[in-house]
């Protein structure tokens, strides 16, 4: 049964063997096109890993593909047993058509489609948060994904994608998270709804920037941290800079001009992590 009583559907299994099956097509679609993604409202992700962790998560699930060695293997029919409970309509492949699906050469055994999940702005609720992480302008999926993996590491309470930033639910995104998507809630909202949150937010409001003049590890990061960084190649704009009560700088004893964006957010996440673990 379901939470409002009501009995669950039931999936089932279809066997595809075709490269031009309807529902490859719309796999395929997902995977490549950003604009698929949007109008369905679903996304894939590859690897018995991340069925597993978005089941237990309790995420939507449409479609699970199985491929050969899945059908074999005993988390795989764990996992599938599970999503055909909650409705989702299992495909057994052959390993050219999880090629198809996934436009890789060497696809994994499992497929998965699932719905897309993410908060509202209005959800986003400080006195329950410890530190948010928002992200100005992100254009690579890796860096996202990579971040979005370590907020879950650190046990941050989400991530915000200010302004035209990359999908987090592109193929190289998901990847990237190693199931932390299925832990980490998402927001996404315009500059203006951000500068606002970030006005009224009751904790340190914190950005990393060239200009910074306060060494990281010298801040009090008072609870809920909210973390700000830039776009990679052009750093925060002046106004989202200017919403931040303080603008840190992570020295740098080499050549380098800056850090990779993940990786100066790990660095500072750590750094917030540890702050609070103190205090």
């Amino acid at each position: 049964m379901s939470q409002s009583g009501k009995p669950q559907r039931v999936g089932a299994v279809k066997q595809i063997t075709s490269h031009s099956n309807p529902i490859v097509k719309e796999i395929k679609g997902l995977v490549s096109q950003r604009k698929h993604r949007i109008q369905s409202g679903l996304f894939v992700a590859e690897g018995l890993k991340l069925a597993t962790d978005a089941l237990d998560a309790g995420w939507g699930v449409r479609y699970l593909a199985l491929g050969p060695e899945a059908r074999e293997h005993p988390l795989a029919q764990t996992a599938a047993a599970k999503a055909k409970a909650r409705g989702a309509l299992i495909l057994e492949v052959n390993t050219a058509v999880l090629a198809a699906m996934t436009r890789k050469d060497n696809p994994q055994m499992v497929v998965g489609v699932y719905d897309q999940q993410t908060v509202e702005p209005d959800q986003i609720d400080p006195s329950k948060s410890t530190v948010w992480v928002a992200l100005d302008r992100v254009r690579d999926p890796g860096n996202l994904g990579t971040i979005m993996r370590t907020v879950d590491a650190v046990g941050g309470s989400g991530v915000i994608l200010v302004g035209d930033c990359t999908d987090p639910f592109a193929v190289e995104a998901v990847r990237a998270t190693m199931g932390s998507l299925f832990h980490v809630p998402i927001a996404k909202m315009s500059k203006a709804r951000f500068l606002e949150l970030a006005g009224n937010w009751p904790g340190s409001v914190v950005g990393t920037h060239l200009k910074g003049s306060v060494d990281y590890r010298t801040v009090d990061y008072g609870e809920p941290a909210l973390l700000v960084m830039g776009n990679e190649q052009q750093g925060l704009e002046d106004d989202m800079a200017g919403a931040c009560k303080t603008l840190i700088r992570i020295p740098q004893a080499g050549q380098a001009d800056s850090l990779n964006l993940a990786v100066a957010t790990g660095i500072s996440l750590y750094e917030i992590r540890r702050n609070h673990l103190e205090l």
